[in-house]
């Protein structure tokens, strides 16, 4: 029994501003600090990969809303409209019907909502009562292939049952006003808001790519790496600047040993559709891999035109490689990584 992706839809929030927009904003805020602070943020914002973003909140929103419970609210109302017209996206691409979906993932850390968003999704497309239920909160950017993981081993235990997961992101909603930390500063450059939904199959009936195999790898000694601390003002990120050098010391143990669990070797791997987490990350990935000639153009595209939106980003490199159709039996490998902290791999055969 194979399992497929049967489609990818992404839905983008209401705002957008270019990076070269933004700047006033962020001049406006750090105005009283000295001069040579400043242009160091602005420095990080034109050097960080990110051209354009999107955003549940507009841009004077972002720099005036300055309570956990404003943001919040904000959060809960848009990711509610954000999963509601993914998932009607992805239903459309894959010709199904609400009620064809037996088990239901939704993903997000960027807020906090109870009952989570998917009580909310089954009220309003009327999905079926007895429809299965994962919320999935705390795995940062790695939890978009954590989802497909956990749909996978779903429908690999419940043949022609069908499957979707939905990413759910909104950084912005995380900003500190009050924080003028670098990493403050790394995370508003870097980050956008998003989200994206996958549906997958155990059904004959359905045709996609397979899922050939799929694992996680955890790094002993990492958890203060990446994550969040909940603080009076909201979710305060934690990004250690030794994010990058930890990936590329771990790389062979990822990569290597998990492509040769099912025969195969980077050598045999066509696409890379890798999470794109900020450019230093991209950067050191792109190292790795371009003595192999490979390339990962689609994961500097998405930094580029959405910015980093955490879980949600690898679904938009999924995405283009989707709507491309690649051919048949061409290899894809998704990577991303998150708190904890953890490498999460799927093997794809289109």
């Amino acid at each position: 029994m194979s399992i497929t992706i049967k489609a990818v839809a992404k839905q983008l929030p209401k705002y957008s501003r270019e990076t070269k927009e933004i700047l006033p904003f962020v001049e406006q805020w750090l105005s009283g600090k000295e001069d040579r602070f400043k242009r160091k943020v602005l420095k990080i914002f034109e050097g960080a990969g990110v051209e354009k973003r999107y955003s549940i909140m507009d841009a004077p929103e972002v720099f005036f809303y300055n309570s956990f419970e404003e943001r919040n609210d904000i959060y809960i109302r848009e990711i509610k409209e954000l999963g509601r017209e993914s998932l009607k996206k992805a239903l459309k691409k894959a010709n199904w019907e609400a009620t064809d979906i037996d088990f239901i993932i939704t993903v997000s850390c960027t807020g906090i909502m109870i009952p989570s968003v998917d009580a909310y999704l089954i009220n309003d497309l009327k999905m079926r009562q007895d429809v299965i239920r994962l919320p999935v909160t705390e795995m940062g950017c790695a939890a978009g292939v954590s989802g497909i993981i956990y749909a996978k081993n779903f429908l690999k235990a419940n043949p022609g049952k069908r499957a979707a997961v939905i990413a759910l992101e909104s950084p912005t909603a995380t900003f500190q006003l009050n924080d003028y930390s670098m990493v403050n500063m790394v995370s508003a450059a870097i980050f956008g808001d998003g989200a994206a939904c996958v549906l997958l199959s155990s059904n004959e009936e359905d045709d996609g790519p397979k899922i050939l195999g799929e694992a996680m790898y955890h790094f002993y000694d990492a958890t203060n790496m990446m994550g969040f601390k909940l603080v009076n003002s909201g979710l305060q990120m934690i990004l250690d600047k030794e994010v990058p050098q930890k990936i590329a010391s771990h790389f062979p143990e990822i990569i290597h040993p998990f492509l040769s669990n099912y025969g195969k070797t980077i050598e045999d791997i066509d696409h890379l559709i890798f999470h794109p987490g900020g450019r230093k990350i991209v950067e050191t990935v792109e190292d790795l891999f371009g003595s192999l000639g490979k390339n990962i153009d689609d994961t500097k595209e998405v930094l580029k035109l959405y910015g980093n939106m955490s879980s949600v980003t690898v679904l938009y490199v999924l995405e283009r490689f989707m709507d491309r159709k690649p051919k048949a039996g061409e290899l894809g490998l998704m990577l991303s990584f998150g708190p904890g902290f953890s490498a999460q791999r799927v093997l794809i055969s289109f």
